[in-house]
């Protein structure tokens, strides 16, 4: 590149097409510099305006370049040549001129610059004539209508990027005009949605509200920013990342979540959910609040005895006005009958006179109705009317049985036992002919196919098409005369006489099929027939043991034993035909037949034990053990492993069957195999229980015994044994079991008071002393020993003994319950200042004795010392403060007394002192109820369940203190919340007593004693409800069972056991006192 400079005085920039030459007042500081290194010369001379009057303009053409001349406008005169080297015409139409209009000059005023855009935009170039140029063709210039090259910005060359013009903007367009896009969704239809869209979209919020210091700013900050190739690819490393590591989590997560979603779930149900168990339907003619899928569970009975309640209605629906119908006669309908015809031709005389001649009545010329009516016939309603009533004698009599000239077809229900007649079917019209026309096809495709044709026989007879069915089985037969389904499924189709031909042609093509055979004897009525038939399939198939077992179920025992004879020659591997010959032979012979059974059938045990039952039933019980030892052996020799389940299991069918010995014996030799010996213990425990809930009680027997014998010094396995034979055994096998007991175990106390107490509830007091002085001998400090003595004395009326008794023990033995027995003792014996003196004795020895303080307090109280009780209240709750039946004392004290503010402070104090405890949130229940405060009380139930929500006597309290109508649903939440609590049950079971629902009120008695035998409310409440609704074996037994569960527990239980009245009172009786208190009052 060449330049040609002459005295230009200041910086100056030509552009020429993307070619920036910078030309420098002096030489030295002249500068090029390019953007791009294609530059093309126009063929004709053009000139542009450019910063400050300078002018560029092509003024000549050499070879290989071209002359730029460059003339500066600021008066110095200055210019500058510019020799720039040619670029071939074909390459690129653009022209240095177009180029230098596109920068307009920073000093020029805006019309000039507005000119030089304009010359960028329009390509009006100023030609000038030159004689350089004189032959160059003026055409239209080139460069216009194509795009700007790649990095071209307008004014970046002389600065001017500094404002916005019109044409950089676009056409002024108001906020409400419609944008160009005529599809534009919702919200970007206007100018002004899309600019304020826009605007938006470019705003990045990076105020400090929206700044984490861990995340940094919630949105992008660089969403502003161009999204280039490396960025799309970066996002779809890390996402593919981000899914990788999702699916590592993704099982722990949902599963996460789905126990978070449950639980917050059950914490806030919807409202929805809380009453879908109380939705109303319905129940003979009144609304009833239950679940209406536990309508399944409703029986009949029940169903029946839901009562009927009044009628509803008012008194028009009560008393409709029906229409009155009245008969007409026959007279009528034959006068009118006439009058009702349609005429379907046009009479003749209404086109002659134009309807003068009208037919219908008050015509000119119309005659008078049946006046000239031909004659049509008579219509007799008689005769009609007893045609119809032959035709349904006649259809009545087609389908009735008449039984001594009586018939059992309902007249009245004669069109629905028709309907009833149609068959059913599950599928559709269309589905049955799809299938039919499928079964055809495979029945054409393959026709040897079995299953193909008795499918299709069942379509047609399921469909109704017996007689097709039929065919269609026949030809089947034809088809697969092989096959005895299809022989069977055609004896089955047909009826009686055609079905025994059936069989016999099926006979002769399968003369070995045993179902066959089965088949034919079952279409026999006659049992010579059937044995005929089975005889006959015996010559045929000798193997069978079905067959000989149905023939053998036929005959005698004298012709059954002869024909099993030759069944155990035909058949040597069944075991049970073996089995039932050694039962219908005699002693000696049932001996060889079992022996042979053995030799023929070594590997079955069922031989042996049998073998074993047989000498066990003919007294030879010596040779049961031996048996067994010998079968563990054989069958071990003969590679059989003994399956210990299996073999307990034939021990329990041997001992419901009344083979003892041989129920001990396969227990004994079965029970420790397969077992480790630290395992021992707790599996024989887990199997005798396993027997005695299979009601097998000599397997459990025989099992407790092996544990004795193996763990002779265990103090439990006796007592599970003892407890066995208490509940199951005789009074002789427990005293017999608890001698050998405390034998091995003398220092097990609750193994001797046992045996004290059998013998004393057998009334032999004298036994039972000697135990209990042995006892003595063996634990010579035993609380629990002394204090039985003493029970066994004072229940037998030996008061002084007792004392003696007790003041034996409080000197070798002086305990809490020592002294506390001594007080009760000469309380209930009426001696209250001795009771008094050893209370305050006790008292100076254990005063944090909650029980002593409580005694105190009532014997106090017995004797109408208030102001005394009261006092002993409160110094034993300063002791124990903890204890609770000392705050409901004090409390009651208080309101008997009358003083209902102080006890309901006390019961507060208490709560305070004690929070969760339900007693006392009880208690303040009932007495807010006692004293009529009702809404009172519910607040404070409502209180007690919040701090309490597990707590079953709450609960139970709740479901009564709500009205009837809410009770059952108090009681479905106590049950959710308390779904095992006895009291909860009891409730449950008094609700539906007080709904007269005898027979479930009786399953929840029986569900809460199972559940809590020791609670003596439930006996009670149970009891009475018995005497109200039960028969006397059901009180009898509810009372029997009450005595031998021995209760212990129960508020009202307690109230009448321990009273001093009652010291002596047997269980049975404590029940009876307990029932005769309680009022329904639920």
């Amino acid at each position: 590149m060449k330049i040609k400079y002459s005295g230009v005085q200041d910086i100056d920039t030509v552009t020429i097409n993307q070619k920036i030459i910078k030309v420098a007042a002096s030489p030295n500081n002249l500068q090029t510099s390019s953007l791009n290194q294609s530059c093309q010369i126009p063929q004709r001379p053009t000139i542009s305006r450019y910063r400050g009057g300078n002018r560029i303009s092509h003024v000549g053409q050499g070879s290989g370049s071209s002359v730029v001349k460059f003339e500066s406008g600021r008066g110095s005169g200055g210019s500058a040549f510019v020799v720039v080297p040619e670029v071939k015409r074909g390459d690129s139409e653009a022209t240095m001129a177009s180029a230098a209009a596109k920068q307009p000059s920073k000093n020029a005023p805006k019309g000039s610059a507005g000119a030089g855009g304009g010359a960028a935009a329009g390509g009006a170039a100023v030609p000038l004539a030159s004689p350089l140029m004189g032959g160059l063709n003026k055409k239209k210039k080139p460069f216009l209508g194509m795009p700007a090259p790649l990095g071209y910005v307008p004014g970046l060359g002389r600065g001017a990027t500094g404002f916005t013009t019109r044409s950089d903007i676009g056409p002024a367009r108001d906020a409400n005009d419609p944008v160009d896009d005529r599809h534009a969704p919702p919200g970007k239809r206007t100018v002004g949605d899309q600019m304020k869209k826009n605007q938006d979209d470019d705003d990045e919020d990076l105020n400090d509200t929206n700044y984490d210091e861990f995340n940094g700013y919630a949105g992008s900050l660089f969403s502003s920013g161009p999204y280039e190739k490396d960025d799309e690819e970066a996002d779809a490393i890390y996402a593919a990342l981000d899914k990788r590591m999702d699916e590592r989590r993704k099982e722990r997560r949902e599963l996460r979540e789905k126990e978070e979603i449950e639980k917050y779930r059950m914490e806030r149900p919807k409202i929805q959910q809380q009453f879908s168990d109380l939705k109303a339907f319905p129940v003979r003619g009144r609304k009833c609040l239950c679940d209406f899928r536990k309508l399944a569970e409703v029986t009949e009975e029940e169903w029946l005895s839901i009562p009927d309640v009044g009628d509803a209605r008012n008194k028009r629906q009560r008393n409709p006005r029906y229409e009155k119908l009245t008969p007409v006669p026959d007279s009528f309908f034959a006068k009118h009958l006439q009058t009702g015809d349609n005429h379907t031709t046009v009479d003749p005389r209404q086109g002659q006179f134009g309807g003068l001649n009208t037919p219908f009545p008050g015509g000119l010329n119309t005659p008078y109705p049946g006046g000239m009516t031909p004659g049509a016939g008579e219509l007799d309603m008689r005769k009609i009317g007893q045609a119809r009533n032959t035709l349904m004698d006649m259809r009545l009599s087609q389908v009735s049985d008449s039984v001594s000239g009586q018939t059992v077809v309902d007249p009245k229900g004669y069109l629905t036992d028709l309907n009833s007649m149609i068959p059913t079917h599950g599928g559709d019209i269309s589905d049955i002919k799809k299938a039919r026309l499928l079964l055809k096809s495979v029945r054409e495709t393959n026709p040897h196919h079995p299953p193909a044709w008795i499918a299709s026989a069942r379509l047609e007879e399921v469909t109704g098409k017996l007689q097709v069915a039929r065919n269609l089985i026949m030809k089947g037969t034809e088809m697969c005369p092989k096959s005895e389904d299809v022989w069977l499924e055609a004896a089955r189709l047909q009826p009686g006489d055609t079905a025994k031909a059936v069989v016999a042609q099926a006979v002769r093509h399968l003369p070995q099929s045993v179902r066959i055979y089965i088949r034919a004897a079952e279409l026999e009525t006659d049992i010579r027939a059937k044995k005929r038939v089975l005889r006959k399939a015996l010559e045929n198939v000798s193997k069978s043991v079905r067959l000989w077992k149905t023939a053998v179920e036929l005959e005698e025992p004298e012709d059954a034993r002869i024909m099993l004879s030759r069944a155990v020659e035909c058949c040597p591997t069944s075991v049970e035909l073996w089995l039932a010959l050694a039962r219908l032979e005699t002693y000696e012979n049932a001996r060889r037949v079992l022996n042979k059974a053995r030799e023929n059938i070594p590997t079955d045990r069922h031989i042996w034990i049998t073998a074993a039952k047989l000498e066990e039933a003919n007294g030879n019980t010596q040779m049961v053990e031996k048996i067994i030892d010998r079968a563990i052996t054989s069958l071990r020799a003969n590679g059989v492993e003994i399956n210990r389940e299996q073999w307990i299991q034939d021990a329990e069918e041997c001992d419901k069957a009344g083979s003892v010995a041989t129920c001990q014996a396969v227990i004994r030799a079965v029970i420790g195999i397969g077992i480790e010996e630290e395992d021992c213990k707790h599996t024989w425990m887990e199997d005798a229980e396993s027997c005695v809930a299979h009601n097998a009680l000599e397997c459990a027997r025989a099992i407790y015994a092996h544990a004795l014998q193996v763990f002779p010094s265990k103090k439990s396995v006796w007592l599970r044994a003892a407890y066995f034979e208490k509940s199951h055994g005789t009074r002789e096998s427990l005293e017999a079991l608890l001698q050998r007991a405390v034998a091995h175990c003398p220092k097990a106390e609750v193994l001797w008071l046992m045996g004290a107490k059998s013998k004393w509830l057998a009334g032999d007091v004298p036994a039972a002393r000697s135990i209990l002085a042995l006892a003595f001998q063996a634990n010579p400090n035993s609380e629990e020993i002394w204090l039985a003595a003493v029970k066994l004395e004072s229940e037998n009326n030996e008061y002084e003994r007792a004392r003696k008794l007790l003041a034996k023990a409080r000197s070798s033995a002086p305990t809490a319950r020592v002294f506390m027995k001594s007080v009760k003792l000469e309380w209930v014996l009426g001696n209250i200042a001795a009771a008094q003196e050893l209370c305050s004795e006790a008292l100076k020895h254990y005063e944090d004795f909650p029980k002593l303080w409580m005694m105190k307090g009532q014997i106090e109280e017995q004797s109408e010392n208030m102001d005394k009780a009261r006092e002993a209240y409160n110094q034993g709750l300063k002791k124990c403060p903890h204890s609770m039946p000392l705050w409901l004392l004090l409390s009651r004290l208080e309101e008997r007394v009358g003083q209902l503010t102080r006890a309901r402070a006390i019961l507060e104090k208490s709560r305070l002192k004690n929070p969760q405890t339900p007693e006392l949130w009880l208690e303040s229940v009932r007495l807010e109820y006692r004293a009529g405060l009702k809404n009172i009380s519910n607040t404070l139930m409502a209180k007690a369940l919040q701090e309490c929500p597990s707590s079953g006597i709450l609960w139970a309290e709740a479901v009564f203190l709500e009205a009837r109508p809410q009770r059952k649903t108090k009681s479905v939440d106590a049950l959710k919340k308390c779904e095992h609590d006895p009291h909860v049950l009891l409730a449950v079971a008094k609700l539906f007593w007080s709904e007269r629902k005898i027979t479930k009120a009786r399953e929840w008695f029986l569900r809460t004693v199972k559940i809590e035998p020791d609670l003596g409310d439930a006996w009670a409440f149970f009891y009475k409800f018995e005497l109200q609704h039960g028969t006397e074996e059901q009180q009898e037994e509810v009372k029997k069972r009450c005595e031998n569960a021995e209760p212990r527990h129960g508020e009202l239980w307690c109230t009448e056991s321990k009273h001093i009245l009652n010291w002596q009172k047997k269980i049975g009786e404590i029940l009876v006192l307990v029932a005769v208190k309680i009022k329904n009052t639920f």
